[in-house]
């Protein structure tokens, strides 16, 4: 697939709540697509992990300056005609409009020419509880479960205007590549 020069010069975010599978899905889409993959939780400042460590939400003072360091790192692969794999919260619209500004092309509101794409990971508050819960279990996560609440409270993914892509937690890994696979290919090239 990395023939494909449709897929020059874009980033694909897989957004959701902690415990979507964000990285997963998203490690697994960057080696399907032979490009980089990048995780947003490598952007956050140390003050940002230890807050949410100590389970205090994060504010949007805290978040800007994250989302700027990932744009900033975004806007250069794009410039350089690299296609990325992002994973990233993205839960706001707001915040979405700071990872769109990567494309130096990209103008409010026209989401459909962007060279940013969203891919919504969406499950229900009681399956993202018990993946994060088996995390915690394990030793892989920073962020307690007490802050799930407030993602759910944050998410906004409704705006169809958007075009943010939605497929379901609950299928398996490998279904959930293929079909942003088929999305990418059908519907995320020019």
């Amino acid at each position: 697939m990395s023939e494909n020069n449709d897929l020059t010069g874009k980033v694909i975010v897989i957004m959701g709540v902690s415990g979507a599978g964000k990285s997963t899905i998203g490690k697994m889409l960057g080696n399907a697509l032979s490009c980089d993959f990048l995780d947003a939780d490598d952007f956050h400042s140390l003050s940002n992990r230890d807050k949410m460590r100590q389970g205090i939400a994060l504010s949007d003072e805290d978040r800007m300056p994250w989302l700027e360091k990932i744009q900033e790192s975004l806007r250069k692969r794009l410039l350089n005609g690299e296609t990325v794999v992002l994973a990233c919260s993205s839960l706001r619209k707001q915040y979405r409009e700071i990872l769109r500004g990567a494309d130096p092309g990209y103008k409010r509101g026209s989401c459909s020419s962007c060279k940013v794409k969203f891919v919504l990971l969406e499950g229900n508050a009681e399956v993202i509880t018990a993946r994060l819960k088996k995390r915690a279990s394990e030793g892989e996560h920073f962020m307690p479960l007490t802050l799930l609440q407030s993602q759910f409270d944050l998410l906004q993914a409704d705006d169809a205007c958007e075009k943010i892509f939605k497929i379901s937690v609950v299928l398996s890994p490998e279904v959930i590549v293929n079909s942003i696979l088929e999305l990418v290919t059908d519907s995320l090239s020019p």
